[in-house]
């Protein structure tokens, strides 16, 4: 690799996508340094040295793309609102430290979008290290959910409660004659070809042969959708479906291509042999979380993989610029943050040869042996992260 340029291997990795989704990917990419990061995970693993305790850590299910941007709140699929880890694209076996050192390199990279300076960017890392450690050594996992939020995560959850299905809808949708279709909305949604929308349509119709309630699926309108960062350019479908009634009562679904996890050349934990990469993000994602988000499922088209899940009014990040840089509102959020981690790294124990229980509570009890190393190496790869935007910056040219 060494003879090979970032802008290189950032060019390699997404050899294959779309051209105009891809060009806006590289465009908000070269905003700022901590939209580079998200935009490329597949270097952040090829850069990292898979030795010391990135290498003998216990082995856990992991996120494999933990950032400050990919936890959220999500309808489960017992109907109650969660907030948790929201994206398992890239989620594998791994060594728990992964998972562990791309967060802190995040709020490193991330301090301008925090508006806090770096020494209280490596104060909240530490904070959220001493968090995870002493959840972690519980051996425990709980929840969050609206009755035990604290700050801005709180807010988030207790702000949902206000939207309404038929407002969401509205917002993507427009109803002629009682029936709803999707709107084109410049940024998020592009046509679909009618060769696209039957095959889109049969898949669904499959999938549906499957539930009690198969109308449920019968499909009104499929797009193009447009979202995401590290997965933008990948084909992935926006779908309204008759849900429990036309016209205020229909569902969005969200249908994302799959691909191989960035973690998979170097992990040194062994893979089980998946069906496909969607059933690898759908297995895991069911591990992890307490209640995974609704209609989450597998789906293939044309012999590639997809995950298929509802598109929720309830879906959401945290508004860290309402955190207007006090340290106070942001050791809540990275607190919760820290505490989802342990928990559902917990959660999954004992399952296709991850750590028992025992081997992460040991694990957090030796954290005076580990920590700093993990600390200082999301430190340097920060460094590292700006020096590559930077060259991101003056060698591509997004329109």
């Amino acid at each position: 690799m060494s003879n090979q340029t970032v802008v290189d291997r950032i060019h390699a990795f997404n050899q294959g996508r779309d051209p105009e989704l891809l060009n806006l990917k590289y465009k908000a990419m070269a905003k700022d340094a901590f939209v580079f990061l998200r935009g490329t995970c597949h270097l952040f693993y090829q850069d990292l040295p898979v030795e010391g305790f990135f290498q003998s850590a216990p082995p856990v299910w992991s996120c494999g793309d933990l950032h400050l941007q990919n936890f959220g709140s999500f309808k489960g699929d017992d109907r109650l609102v969660y907030f948790d880890v929201n994206d398992f694209d890239e989620s594998l076996l791994a060594p728990c430290t992964w998972d562990i050192v791309r967060f802190l390199t995040s709020v490193v990279v991330g301090a301008h979008t925090l508006n806090i300076d770096d020494e209280t960017a490596i104060s909240l890392c530490r904070y959220f290290l001493n968090i995870y450690i002493k959840e972690l050594s519980t051996g425990k996992d709980r929840t969050v959910h609206g009755e035990v939020s604290t700050g801005l995560v709180r807010e988030l959850l207790l702000g949902l409660k206000t939207r309404k299905r038929k407002d969401f809808l509205d917002e993507r949708t427009e109803v002629k004659s009682k029936v709803r279709s999707l709107k084109l909305i410049k940024g998020k949604t592009k046509p679909a070809t009618e060769s696209e929308r039957e095959t889109v349509t049969q898949a669904i119709a499959q999938c549906a042969q499957k539930h009690s309630e198969p109308e449920f699926y019968t499909v009104l309108d499929v797009m193009h959708r447009i979202a995401g960062t590290g997965s933008l350019g990948l084909d992935r479908y926006v779908i309204l479906v008759e849900g429990n009634g036309s016209p205020n009562q229909n569902y969005l679904l969200d249908l994302k291509l799959s691909r191989t996890s960035s973690l998979q050349p170097y992990t040194p934990s062994p893979q089980p042999d998946w069906n496909s990469e969607a059933a690898r993000i759908v297995a895991i994602q069911d591990r992890f979380q307490e209640s995974p988000p609704a209609l989450l499922n597998v789906l293939t088209l044309s012999d590639q993989s997809y995950v298929l899940r509802e598109l929720q009014p309830t879906a959401d990040c945290v508004d860290l610029d309402k955190s207007h840089g006090k340290i106070k509102r942001l050791k809540k959020v990275i607190s919760t943050m820290a505490e989802v981690t342990a928990w559902g790294q917990m959660r999954c124990t004992g399952r296709q040869k991850s750590a028992i229980a025992d081997d992460l509570i040991a694990f957090a009890e030796s954290a005076s042996e580990w920590q700093d190393f993990v600390l200082d190496y999301a430190r340097s790869y920060a460094t590292q992260i700006e020096r590559d935007y930077a060259e991101f910056k003056t060698q591509v040219n997004v329109a």
